[in-house]
């Protein structure tokens, strides 16, 4: 859409009044920080990008990633009408709309049509099913973004039809970059101010931001105009005006998604590989987040039969007897409970014996082995039992020396078989 001198003047008032992080969007891909392996020189993405051969993609990531910027490099570089909705407020008649200009664009001009849907995670089935058709058909190409796994969040046959892409929390040296880049820029920047950071207060806003680029920069923001400026006419942010600009940082966690799911494969891989402070980390960005502790532990009593079994017997009673705390005592003294198991089953000894038995056990029973239990072996226990001939022939251990005799215990026709092999456990490094 063209756009008159006044129009485009008033465009930059806005602009200038939006916030650092806005300001400092990439305009093109060599402005873009990160994501190296996604768009840097050479990969698919962007050979598509700057080719102008587009197909349709859904980026998903943390917030801060750059998914939107991206988003908006490809609407600056491209030659093909850019259209954008959000998720949280079209319907479905939006899509319809976007879809009917594309169809006229593309039969009037011969162009083609980007729809970048901000939050797509946020549509219902519903909408999905009823975009789908259209990027099926090629009637628009897609650009999702998404701070949710699309695999769990998106319908199927949409993600089949576009190319998923992750983007990753900035590295603590990019993070650099992007701060030093926003106090430089006169002229989207905070250079006018003459800012500049101590190193120490550069730290805070690395270290809270983890890897969340707008969370930076909407800091460094607050922190750069909140701050008295000095002798030589410019602002000197130190540390301790870093920390007061910051706000307390939420630990990125959903409970039923992506990160659920993640983090507790972290943190039960943590305590397998007898590693207790890792684990414990783990355990405390769950409680943190809000996780079920009954849900935390509950796999705890899993990992204590799995992966620690006969090794250390104790692991078992004291993960229930976690369980039966958590359940009785509630949060948030219930952590002490979880951090004893925890670490507790991260020290044991490891053996996954007990596991890989009823594992074999079961695939043998599934693959149809004969199940057929032999005459010495029935139950007795009701009248005429003797008649049919069960129990006769059955050795009681108990009436040999040593409470042991030979016998077989298997079903009739099967020979001996080996599922429950004793390693007698490891001892975790130290």
């Amino acid at each position: 859409m063209n756009m008159d001198l006044f129009s485009m003047q008033a465009q930059r008032d806005r602009d200038s009044e939006a916030p650092l992080a806005y300001r400092m969007r990439p305009r093109t891909l060599d402005e873009v920080i990160g994501q190296q392996d996604v768009i840097g020189q050479g990969t698919v993405l962007r050979r598509a990008i700057e080719a102008d051969k587009l197909v349709s993609v859904i980026f998903f990531g943390p917030p801060g990633t750059g998914k939107t910027s991206l988003a908006e490099v490809i609407a600056h570089t491209t030659k093909a009408r850019f259209e954008t909705l959000n998720a949280v407020t079209a319907g479905i008649a939006d899509i319809r709309k976007v879809v009917s200009d594309a169809k006229e664009e593309r039969n009037l001009y011969g162009r083609k049509t980007v729809l970048f849907i901000d939050e797509i995670h946020r549509f219902n089935k519903s909408q999905q099913d009823a975009l789908l058709p259209y990027v099926e058909a090629g009637d628009v190409t897609l650009i999702g973004a998404t701070t949710e796994n699309p695999y769990f969040e998106v319908n199927p046959a949409l993600v089949s039809r576009s190319h998923v892409i992750r983007l990753h929390p900035l590295s603590d040296a990019e993070m650099r970059v992007l701060l030093k880049r926003a106090l430089e820029d006169s002229e989207r920047g905070l250079g006018m101010l003459g800012a500049k950071l101590t190193e120490s207060a550069e730290s805070v806003f690395v270290r809270y931001a983890a890897g969340d680029g707008r969370r930076a920069l909407n800091s460094l923001e607050l922190a750069a105009l909140t701050s008295p400026m000095g002798e030589d006419g410019g602002v000197l942010i130190d540390e301790e005006a870093a920390r007061n600009s910051i706000q307390e940082r939420k630990v990125l966690y959903d409970t039923s998604g992506e990160e659920h799911y993640d983090t507790i494969s972290a943190f039960i891989k943590s305590v397998r590989g007898s590693d207790p402070d890792a684990a414990v980390l783990w355990l405390a960005k769950m409680l943190a987040a809000g996780e079920d502790p009954r849900f935390i532990a509950r796999r705890l009593v899993i990992s204590a039969s799995e992966d620690i079994g006969n090794a250390d017997p104790y692991g078992l009673p004291l993960a229930v007897a976690a369980l039966q705390a958590v359940q009785t005592v509630g949060m948030p003294e219930a952590r002490i409970a979880l951090a004893q198991a925890t670490t507790y089953l991260a020290r044991a000894k490891k053996s996954n014996a007990a596991y890989n038995a009823i594992n074999q056990a079961l695939a043998d029973v599934k693959n149809g082995l004969p199940l057929t239990v032999p005459a010495h072996l029935r139950g007795t226990g009701y009248s005429g039992a003797e008649k049919l001939g069960s129990g006769v022939g059955y050795l009681y251990p108990h009436d040999f020396p040593g409470h042991y005799v030979e016998q077989n215990y298997w079903p009739q026709g099967v020979a001996p078989r080996k599922y429950y092999k004793e390693d007698g456990g490891e001892e975790p490094n130290e």
